[in-house]
């Protein structure tokens, strides 16, 4: 099988270089582009397959996306706790739960306040330290009782 780019048959195993006169990469970015071809199956059913992309060069000082979802996760999780208290009505617990913190539905806000109600305390959600500071803040903010505490050890 040959490849096609813009009506010229290149060999299998070319490789795309920045500045080639048949290649899609042109331009001051060029050394940026991933070249791929398509190869030609010939008539009948299906279309091309791709080959596997040649990439020319890395961006120097980027990081990569495993880079940035590894610094995320070596962080240590925090619990954001809810204490109860004598003067805050139920449904109004759960109000401000469903309002601070993302993805909370109504269940989970019913449950989470009742165990507070009922065990003193209940585990609001874990996440990292700087979202649980903010979360605990702004529950306080609306007249509850919160607190946060690292999430590693313990139950």
């Amino acid at each position: 099988m040959k490849s096609a780019i813009c009506g010229r048959i290149l060999s299998p195993n070319h490789v795309f270089k920045a500045g080639d006169t048949h290649s899609f990469c042109k331009g001051p970015y060029s050394n940026l582009c991933v070249a791929m071809a398509v190869l030609a199956t010939g008539p009948g059913k299906g279309g091309g397959v791709l080959e596997k992309p040649v990439i020319e060069k890395v961006t120097p000082g980027r990081e990569s996306e495993f880079d940035l979802k590894k610094s995320r996760k070596t962080a240590p999780p925090y619990r954001v706790i809810l204490h109860n208290d004598n003067y805050n009505k139920r449904e109004y617990v759960v109000q401000v739960l469903m309002k601070v913190i993302p993805g909370m539905t109504l269940d989970n806000a019913v449950n989470i306040m009742q165990e507070a109600h009922y065990n003193g305390l209940s585990v609001v959600i874990i996440c990292a330290q700087a979202d649980a500071e903010d979360h605990c803040m702004q529950l306080r903010g609306n007249g509850l009782l919160s607190s946060i505490e690292p999430a590693s050890g313990g139950c």
